[in-house]
């Protein structure tokens, strides 16, 4: 079963991406990024590779997804565990991600605070945002 395209190579070329299966079924990915880039696909305008210094900038939390079998089971907060304790170990001290209406309620129970909301257009539907950050 496909569930998704993957369009994050630059999480996975960095080793930076997670997947989580049961019983062989994808559950749920996501990873986190050294990057300037804060959200979006391979094909997103915009993309910038260069790399953040985790003594001024925070790690990007980037690309989550739980499969809707798989909601409400531990599985988003599982990868996003991984995600800041990896980040912490290269030296970040502060985490940021762009919450979609979907994940916010994850994100808040796990600690990120919100800050700017906003709306982005740039895939064709108009896409609610918040972006949250957390300190490590």
């Amino acid at each position: 079963m496909r569930l998704f395209r993957l369009t994050v190579t630059q999480l996975v070329d960095d080793g930076t991406y997670f997947v989580v299966e049961h019983d062989g079924v994808l559950a749920g990915c996501g990873g986190w990024s050294r990057r300037t880039t804060m959200y979006g696909g391979d094909q997103s305008p915009g993309r910038n590779a260069a790399l953040l210094d985790p003594a001024t900038d925070a790690a990007r939390i980037r690309a989550m997804y739980t499969h809707p079998d798989f909601v409400r089971r531990g599985v988003g907060r599982l990868i996003l565990s991984l995600c800041e304790r990896a980040a912490k170990a290269e030296g970040f001290r502060r985490a940021d991600l762009a919450a979609t209406m979907a994940g916010e309620p994850l994100y808040r129970a796990c600690g990120y605070q919100p800050a700017e909301k906003f709306v982005d257009d740039h895939g064709g539907a108009p896409v609610p945002i918040l972006m949250m950050s957390k300190t490590l």
